[in-house]
C-alpha cells in the first residue's frame, strides 16, 4: 500500500473516530491519539522526510490538507459539544434566560493618567504643546546639556540608572565620566525633552513635557523609584519672571482651586538662575498651620526658575534675544496632596479598594 493510500485510510478513521466521541474526555482522547507528540498523524508527517526529493512536494501538500482537514474536525466537533451542553442546559436546568446578567465592571483611567491629561489640558488651554522623547537617553541630555557640572551628586549610581551601552560609538555626544558610568541612562528627569525640543525648534517654544522618570530611591510614603513628572518650557523674547508667576497662579487654582495662594522660596538648580521652590497654601487648614503641613501652612509643590543662559547656549538658541522659564512638578505629589493620599505607595500596589475612588 502507497503511503498515499495510508493518507487516505487515517483520514476516513480520524473522521469516524472524532465523530463517535460523545463527551469532551473522549475527544481530547482522539486527539492525543492523532495529534500528539506520538500521535499516527504526527507520524505520517515525520515520514515525509524519508520519501525522495521527487515525491516530497506532492506527498507533503497531501499530508498538510490532511492534518489540517483533521484539526478544523476537532474544532467543529468541539463547537457541536458546546452547542449541545447549552441546550441542555437551557432545557433541563430551569436557567430564566430572561433574568439580567452581571453587569461587567467597567474601567476607568488610573488615577495618576487624570492628573497627567487634566494638566495637558490646562497648558494646551493657554497655547501649549506636549512633547515626548526617550525614556532611555544620554547622560548628555540628563545633565549635561542641563548645565550639570561633571560632579554633580546627581549623576552618582547611587542617585541614577545606568544602563551597559553595547553599542557606544552611536552616543552622539560621548563623555567621560568620573567612576565609568555609561554614558546611556534612564532618565531621573524629563528635562532632556526639553533640550531634544530645543535643537529640533526654533523659539517661540511653549511646551510641557509628562512622562515616566526613574531614580534608585527606596519606596516609602513620600519616594518612589518610578514615578511621572510634568515638566514646562517657555522660551521668547521678553519672557520675564513676572511670566513664570503668572502661569504657575494660574495652574495651582485650575488644579488645586481658586482659593489656594502660592509662594515663592529662592532655590539652586543647574539648569535655572534665579530658581525658586513653590509652595501652595494647605488645603486642611487654609494656611493657618496644623499637622498636614507641618503647622507651616504651606506644602512644596514643584520647582521651577529661569532658564540658564548656558542652557540656552547649548541648544544653539541666542541668549541675548531670547530669554525663558522652565518648571517640573510631580503627578504623585499632586494626586497625593489634592486628594489627602497619606502614602504614594498606594497608587502603585493596584489595590481596586484605593483605585476605584477615583
Amino acid at each position: 500500500m502507497s503511503l498515499i493510500d495510508d493518507l487516505a485510510k487515517l483520514e476516513a478513521e480520524a473522521k469516524e473516530l472524532i465523530a463517535n466521541a460523545d463527551d469532551a474526555e473522549k475527544l481530547e482522547a482522539a486527539r492525543v491519539a492523532l495529534l500528539g507528540r506520538k500521535g499516527r498523524v504526527t507520524g505520517l508527517m515525520r515520514m515525509m522526510g524519508k520519501l525522495s526529493p521527487e515525491e516530497r512536494p506532492v506527498m507533503g501538500k497531501r499530508a498538510n490538507e490532511m492534518r489540517q482537514l483533521v484539526e478544523g474536525l476537532f474544532e467543529e466537533r468541539k463547537a457541536e459539544m458546546k452547542a449541545a451542553a447549552l441546550k441542555h442546559a437551557l432545557e433541563h436546568d430551569a436557567v430564566d434566560i430572561t433574568l439580567p446578567g452581571i453587569r461587567p465592571q467597567i474601567g476607568h483611567q488610573h488615577l495618576i493618567k487624570q492628573i497627567i491629561e487634566e494638566a495637558e489640558d490646562i497648558f494646551c488651554g493657554i497655547g501649549y504643546t506636549v512633547e515626548s522623547g526617550p525614556q532611555v537617553d544620554t547622560s548628555y541630555y540628563n545633565f549635561t546639556a542641563l548645565n550639570a557640572p561633571m560632579d554633580h551628586p546627581s549623576r552618582s549610581a547611587r542617585d541614577t540608572f545606568y544602563v551597559v551601552d553595547n553599542n557606544p560609538g552611536s552616543v552622539a555626544h560621548p563623555e567621560a565620566h568620573a567612576h565609568g558610568e555609561s554614558d546611556i541612562l534612564l532618565r531621573t528627569q524629563t528635562s532632556g525633552v526639553q533640550i531634544h525640543t530645543m535643537e529640533s525648534q526654533k523659539p517661540p517654544i511653549y511646551m510641557i513635557c509628562p512622562g515616566t522618570v526613574y531614580r534608585p530611591d527606596t519606596a516609602d510614603a513620600c519616594h518612589l523609584p518610578q514615578f511621572n513628572q510634568i515638566e514646562g518650557l517657555v522660551v521668547d523674547e521678553g519672557i520675564t519672571f513676572g511670566d513664570l508667576k503668572g502661569t504657575l497662579d494660574y495652574f495651582v487654582k485650575c488644579m488645586f482651586g481658586e482659593d489656594r495662594k502660592t509662594r515663592y522660596r529662592p532655590h539652586f538648580f543647574p539648569f535655572t538662575e534665579p530658581s525658586c521652590e513653590v509652595d501652595v497654601s494647605c488645603h486642611v487648614c487654609g494656611g493657618k498651620g496644623c499637622n498636614f503641613c507641618k503647622h507651616s501652612g504651606w506644602i512644596e509643590i514643584l520647582g521651577c526658575g529661569m532658564v540658564d543662559p548656558n542652557v540656552l547656549i547649548n541648544c544653539g538658541i541666542d541668549p541675548e534675544k531670547y530669554t525663558g522659564f522652565a518648571f517640573g512638578i510631580g503627578a504623585e505629589r499632586v494626586a497625593a496632596l489634592r486628594y489627602d493620599l497619606p502614602d504614594l505607595r498606594t497608587l502603585m500596589t493596584g489595590d481596586m479598594r484605593c483605585l476605584n475612588q477615583f
